[in-house]
């Protein structure tokens, strides 16, 4: 008889280890000791940290990209890591596009939670990515849902003709209800006060304003091959549904999991098995769930993204671009709340819209810089 082999350890490289998600994902691995090994980590800062990090994990490539010269370089050839079986792009911001570019240029297999990749250069990024072979692998909780509930060909070559409606859900942020008067005066401090998720300030923001939504809706677009007229948005306060698939013959499929990023990193690392994990679980009879439309005339973020999609070209990218500058000036009370919309807008109408490349979303980029 054959004597049992363990399988190798699955080997992966983390970009931005510091961050919420690298940390919650190394808190996956150190969940299941032997499953994996860690030969990369990247942070931008938080130097002790990471520090810690290496210590702890013993990488074989180490980047603190606040101290070297080209940060870009060292995280596009670590994207690109030959020996790495996944990589983890955690990056937030406009940081983490040419990493997850060159690792899909590559072909390689990412575990993505870098939303700007997808809203300012899906389109470029999904068709180098049937060239290639690369996968792409969400590990945010609504797009994770769609992955799970489409099945392992979700990311298809062509459109999914039994798709009715995809249906994300959202928390609807610390103001949810709140009429346009009542958002004139809202402080950062208060904006920051998400519902359910612990984020980083600029996602947490973007939660508030629905804007995150709509970023979302252009990545379940691209990442899933779906006309944006098929995809939707539902305000759910408890958190607990992550997302709908309403298929043509009237069936409506939903994933159900605790509101921790844990589950759908787990998910992802794992792929296409699923292991048993000891992450919180779903109560049923603790369960009450609601559903509301969103009021798209208080919170326009998801308007605007049926808005650039329907423009094409980089008007996604712009959109994607403005709010991050948008953000940046509430976040230092240079602009109040319901002015984040007006910037974006008057962004949008006096961008020129142009051919999707690379090299334009680098060019809008540094002028966010």
């Amino acid at each position: 008889m054959t004597p049992y082999a363990r399988p190798l350890m699955k080997k992966l490289i983390i970009l931005g280890s510091t961050g919420s998600i690298g940390t919650q994902t190394l808190d996956r691995v150190r969940a299941h000791p032997g499953e994996f090994q860690i030969i990369g980590l990247v942070a931008h800062h938080n130097k002790d940290l990471f520090d810690k990090q290496v210590k702890e994990f013993n990488p074989r490539y180490s980047v603190l990209t606040s101290e070297v010269e080209d940060p870009e370089k060292a995280l596009t050839d670590l994207a690109c890591t030959p020996e790495a079986d996944l990589i983890v792009n955690a990056i937030s911001g406009f940081a983490g596009l040419m990493p997850t570019y060159a690792a899909v240029k590559a072909g390689k297999k990412i575990a993505l939670a870098n939303k700007e990749s997808l809203v300012m250069a899906g389109e470029l990024i999904m068709k180098l990515a049937r060239e290639t072979g690369a996968q792409i692998l969400p590990i945010d909780s609504e797009p994770s849902a769609i992955w799970q509930l489409l099945g392992n060909n979700a990311m298809v070559r062509e459109p999914h003709h039994d798709i009715e409606k995809i249906i994300l859900t959202a928390s609807g942020g610390p103001f949810f209800g709140s009429y346009r008067e009542r958002l004139t005066d809202v402080a950062p401090e208060q904006a920051l006060r998400h519902p359910t998720w612990k984020m980083g300030p600029k996602i947490t923001i973007d939660s508030a304003t629905l804007v995150n939504k709509a970023f979302e809706i252009i990545e379940t677009r691209w990442l899933f091959d779906v006309p944006p007229e098929k995809i939707d948005v539902t305000i759910h306060r408890q958190s607990k549904v992550h997302s709908f698939v309403q298929f043509n013959d009237g069936n409506l499929a939903a994933i159900l999991a605790e509101p921790d990023m844990r589950v759908a990193i787990s998910y992802a690392l794992f792929y296409p098995k699923r292991v048993k994990n000891n992450l919180p679980r779903v109560d049923l009879s603790k369960l009450s769930l609601t559903f509301e439309k969103p009021d798209y005339s208080v919170f326009e973020g998801p308007k605007l993204a049926y808005e650039v999609l329907k423009q094409g070209g980089i008007m996604p990218a712009v959109f994607c671009a403005a709010d991050e500058v948008a953000v940046k000036k509430f976040l230092s009370g240079e602009i109040s709340f319901l002015e984040i919309y007006d910037f974006v807008k008057e962004a949008l109408r006096m961008a020129k819209n142009e051919e999707l490349t690379i090299e334009a979303v680098q060019e809008l980029i540094k002028l966010t810089e």
